[in-house]
């Protein structure tokens, strides 16, 4: 039976016809694709009603209907409206399933069991799991078409979604896999159930949800251990703790192994002789050539490490993995470089656009990467950082350690903190030289005075948890007006 035809899907996630799929002799097509927004509906679709915080997909079955769905999943029978006919005349078939989540997850694991030889690679870890899914898919473009994680789609909604988009003809398929509290990985893997696990870094993510290092360690190991037999798993070097983790799964003991990257030189895929350049970050691997990626920053060649292991063990040369890394486009948002022009005879002003998320170790690599780009004595430099969130805890001594990691680099000639939990840490800058600014709140009006602070010629690192739109202060810069304003400003 063909995956997308109705009763496959029925038996996918044990639902029960509220409304059976018409058949007639039109050759009528049945449904393919998910969609989970009534907005983004195509004709055949599957129409999954989603229940969240803010929304409810059940509230918009009429919408799908007429754009064209042809099968619609809900858990909540008294919401489904009469006369749900789409545009050509047909009625749109109605399947009633105990959690319309959970059936998005069915759905997921049943097109994975369908992929036949297509291999999957899963990729999670504390950092660098955006950018490194964006490189393995780089890398592995030259196999031929394949499916990777759009945006940041990497929890129980958007890694289902993710497998739906991908066909038994692909090449490859990426799954970016993360998490925020315990469990979520584990509920995840079996679905993914990956022939390649990737795990980037280990790092004090989500401390709230996830009770410390050991946690981010329990939920990545979850993908090593869903690895189907003859499965490898790509690890970092330098956590005992995963190391541990990781001889304890007994990969091998299923046919599998384990591939280490990173700068030790025991590595499989050890990196060495890292540099910047103009357009992004050189480096070597011990044994092997020189690779190049569109990237700044020294620890986005230990993503690309990753990628290049991915890339040897699905059969590629390093020629191919070399060409692949050199055309990745980098993710928005991360270490995002971008120009903002000023007015007539004025110097741009170069930002760095690191604001999608922040941990400790990502702010430390943000310091590291911007000042490996502009280094002390290269212009005035701005860093604008918010509030690092879901720590729990340790909230307060890991924004003192920012802030003590920031002023002792020496880099910033002003910094804006913002957020009572950044704010709180300004006294550390003392006797830094830096100025220091402080926002409790960033909103339009406020990132506004920011952008006030900021003279052309600077170079500015913006950077803060995903909550904290800290992105906020590149808009207004731009929407500012050319002609500089020279009279002082105050936040």
């Amino acid at each position: 039976m063909e995956f997308w035809d109705p009763q496959s899907i029925a038996g996918m996630v044990n639902g029960t016809w509220l409304s059976p799929p018409s058949h007639d002799a039109s050759g009528r097509r049945g449904p393919g694709g998910v969609t989970i927004d009534s907005r983004l509906v195509s004709t055949g679709n599957v129409f999954v009603a989603l229940r969240g915080e803010r929304h409810d997909g059940h509230d918009h079955l009429l919408q799908a209907a007429r754009s064209g769905a042809s099968v619609l999943i809900v858990d909540t029978p008294e919401k489904v409206p009469p006369g749900l006919t789409r545009t050509d005349g047909s009625t749109a078939a109605v399947l009633l399933v105990r959690d319309t989540s959970r059936a998005l997850l069915e759905l997921g694991a049943g097109r994975r069991a369908g992929l036949g030889g297509v291999p999957v690679v899963a990729v999670t870890g504390s950092n660098g799991k955006t950018t490194t899914t964006r490189l393995v898919e780089a890398v592995l473009s030259s196999l031929g078409p394949g499916t990777a994680s759009i945006k940041s789609y990497n929890n129980r909604i958007g890694v289902p979604l993710t497998i739906l988009r991908s066909t038994p003809s692909d090449r490859f398929l990426v799954c970016e896999v993360g998490t925020n509290a315990r469990g979520e990985i584990a509920e995840l893997a079996p679905v993914v159930s990956p022939d390649v696990t990737v795990i980037t870094s280990i790092g004090r993510e989500h401390l709230e949800g996830l009770g410390g290092i050991e946690g981010s360690v329990r939920e990545a190991m979850e993908l090593v251990l869903a690895l189907r037999p003859g499965g490898t798993a790509v690890v970092p070097t330098g956590c005992g703790r995963l190391d541990e983790a990781v001889s304890a799964a007994g990969v091998g003991s299923r046919g599998g192994r384990i591939l280490r990257f990173g700068r030790d030189t025991s590595a499989d895929v050890a990196v060495e002789a890292v540099c910047m350049t103009m357009d992004g970050t050189e480096f070597s691997v011990a044994g092997s050539g020189r690779f190049r990626i569109p990237m700044v920053g020294s620890h986005n060649a230990l993503n690309a490490a990753a990628a290049i292991a991915v890339g040897r063990i699905l059969g590629l040369d390093d020629g191919a993995i070399a060409s692949g890394l050199a055309n990745c486009p980098g993710p928005e948002m991360r270490l995002e470089r971008v120009s903002v022009a000023c007015g007539e005879g004025e110097r741009s002003i170069d930002v760095l656009n690191d604001a999608y998320n922040a941990n400790p170790e990502s702010m430390l690599a943000a310091f590291a990467a911007f000042g490996e780009v502009h280094g002390v004595g290269s212009g005035r430099l701005v860093a604008v950082l918010g509030d690092m969130l879901e720590l729990g805890e340790q909230e307060e001594a890991c924004h003192r350690e920012i802030a003590e990691a920031a002023s002792a680099s020496g880099l910033f000639d002003l910094v804006v903190l913002v957020g009572p939990r950044m704010s709180r840490a300004s006294g550390f800058f003392a006797g830094s030289g830096a100025r220091v600014e402080r926002v409790d709140v960033l909103d339009e009006e406020s990132a506004r005075r920011v952008a006030g602070l900021i003279e052309p010629g600077d170079a500015v690192l913006l950077k803060g948890s995903r909550g904290m739109g800290i992105e906020r202060v590149l808009t207004a810069l731009r929407d500012r007006p050319r002609e500089p304003d020279r009279r002082p400003h105050t936040v």
